[in-house]
């Protein structure tokens, strides 16, 4: 077996991963950044999902390099493509003009940005990274991890790391359970977490949807109607117990009120009715000169698709493999029904064969996202544990935003609650705009590990809004500082929280490089 050593182990290349690699590297530290698909940048590229933010995103509330990074996209597209002239001197360009995202773009070009952000520390050195590689064991000594060791996903080759600190910034939290770092998944009790949201009894399994994305075009005219899925019948036939509707259908559950159904359609029309082909597009050709694109361009990534039979982790491999590939056909489903069957707005036609399944733009042979968008992971068992109560807009009445003493940055967005495998509830709550405690990073115990993206101490239902592309960012970055402050003070973090002289170093630390701690105190809410 291959032996590898680095400062920092960093496990998983998502937006967390890479952030918390970036941040390791600045402070001269080596790291060892491992990533499952041979994409970096997780949501954003290989699961194909446009950043979800909040209102306040291009003035502030998140860290400084989340803002470099958005200003690199925009120029990204100034520099390279054929942009009208005011599509290019519009300050805040969003290529795609998907009304979900105030910056909808293409996975390939937020694969650029990230590489070239990581660039200069992979050039040097200080960053390896291994691609097609996932954790499958790892070695502890009391309340230490000594080792983790990865393996290759085709040629099986295994690589064992050694490392003074090791972050867990895996999609699924993977590292925990390897390095017996204590945790949670799916549902938690009232009784457990005095949520109003949690549900009466836990349920480890009763973990959120998870949905593989498709990228779409649409040609006027044309005819890319792709094989019937195996399992179309299935899936164009099924009504979840939540809903009178099939699931794939012009019509879902209103996330603003679960006793609602909501219709949709696929293009924008006189009616006001929300059209969901403009809902994540990343390309919008009326920005672009001359006929670079044959028609817009839209990553697929609806209520439609969410796969809430069954959940991908803590079951066995059979199972899991058995969810994904019907995760998979689900989505398949979705765009065959849109081609064939998916009635129109008016004219009692229906089907629209001129989708044309983008496979180029995601890289794979199935035109499916390289890894599905994962919105729950396992989820450590922390210092501090963030509840319903410290982000609910109506909990928290007049008391305001939760301000923590040990803040480490920064975020927004409402608990979304996508449906659930078991329970099948969702939700959609207002909150206030919230920190991110240095207590929800730390176990209990384990003091060489670190979590780096979404399996922080959060409850199911605070995960909601902690889970999203600038919040896990944040997170990653500020992991990442924090194992760099612990190596290079000789002491431990659990001790940086517990010493105010060392927080207040570490917080400078992460304000001397642009992390937000709080939100302005005269925020308009």
């Amino acid at each position: 077996m291959r032996q590898e050593t680095a400062d920092v182990v960093v496990a998983g290349g998502g937006l967390g991963g890479c952030t918390s690699a970036l941040a390791i590297a600045k402070m001269g530290l080596t790291v060892i950044l491992t990533e499952e698909t041979d994409w970096l940048g997780g949501q954003l590229t290989s699961q194909a999902v446009p950043p979800d933010e909040h209102k306040w995103i291009e003035e502030f509330g998140c860290t400084a390099t989340y803002r470099e990074f958005r200003n690199r996209v925009r120029q990204y597209y100034r520099t390279n493509y054929p942009l009208t002239k005011e599509a290019k001197e519009n300050e805040y360009l969003n290529p795609g003009n998907g009304w979900v995202s105030r910056l909808a773009h293409e996975p390939r070009v937020a694969l650029k940005v990230m590489e070239d952000m990581l660039a200069p520390y992979i050039n040097s050195g200080k960053i390896q990274v291994f691609y097609d590689f996932r954790p499958i064991t790892a070695k502890t000594t009391a309340d230490m991890v000594d080792s983790i060791t990865f393996q290759h996903g085709c040629t099986g080759e295994q690589i064992e790391v050694t490392a003074s600190y090791f972050l867990d910034a895996t999609e699924c939290g993977d590292v925990l359970p390897l390095a017996g770092v204590e945790y949670v998944t799916g549902a938690e009790s009232k009784q457990q977490t005095g949520e109003p949201h949690a549900t009466a009894e836990a349920n480890p399994l009763d973990m959120q949807s998870f949905t593989y994305v498709f990228a779409v075009d649409y040609i006027e005219g044309g005819n890319f109607t792709i094989e019937k899925p195996e399992q179309y019948d299935y899936w164009s036939n099924y009504i979840p117990n939540f809903s009178e509707s099939p699931l794939i259908s012009w019509y879902s559950v209103n996330v603003h009120d679960s006793d609602q159904i909501r219709q949709f359609t696929l293009f924008p029309n006189e009616k006001g009715i929300p059209a969901l082909f403009t809902y994540r597009r990343i390309v919008d050709v009326n920005q672009l000169e001359g006929s670079l694109y044959e028609g817009d361009l839209s990553l697929i990534n609806w209520a439609q698709n969410d796969y809430f039979l069954g959940p991908i982790y803590e079951i066995s491999e059979s199972e899991r493999q058995k969810h994904l590939y019907a995760a998979k056909q689900l989505s398949l489903s979705l765009l065959y029904w849109l081609q064939t069957e998916a009635p129109h707005l008016e004219g009692g036609g229906k089907g629209f064969p001129g989708l044309r399944l983008r496979k180029d733009v995601l890289g794979t042979e199935d035109g499916l996202a390289k890894y599905p968008y994962i919105r729950e992971s396992r989820r450590i068992k922390a210092l501090y544990t963030i509840k319903e109560k410290d982000v609910s807009m109506e909990l928290r009445g007049t008391n305001g935003i939760c301000r923590y003493f040990d803040s480490v940055g920064v975020g927004s967005y409402h608990l979304d609650l996508h449906h659930t495998v078991v329970s099948h509830r969702n939700f959609y709550i207002p909150t206030l705009p919230y920190e991110i405690p240095l207590g929800a990073l730390l176990p209990i115990r384990v003091k060489n590990f670190l979590p780096a993206c979404k399996n922080i101490g959060t409850t199911q239902v605070t995960n909601g809004c902690y889970r999203l592309h600038p919040t896990e960012w944040n997170i990653g970055e500020s992991a990442g500082f924090l194992a760099a402050y612990a190596i290079l003070n000789n002491v431990t973090p659990h001790e940086v929280r517990e010493d105010s002289k060392h927080l207040q170093a570490y917080q400078s630390l992460l304000e001397e490089n642009g992390v937000q701690l709080h939100w302005p105190k005269e925020i308009e809410l």
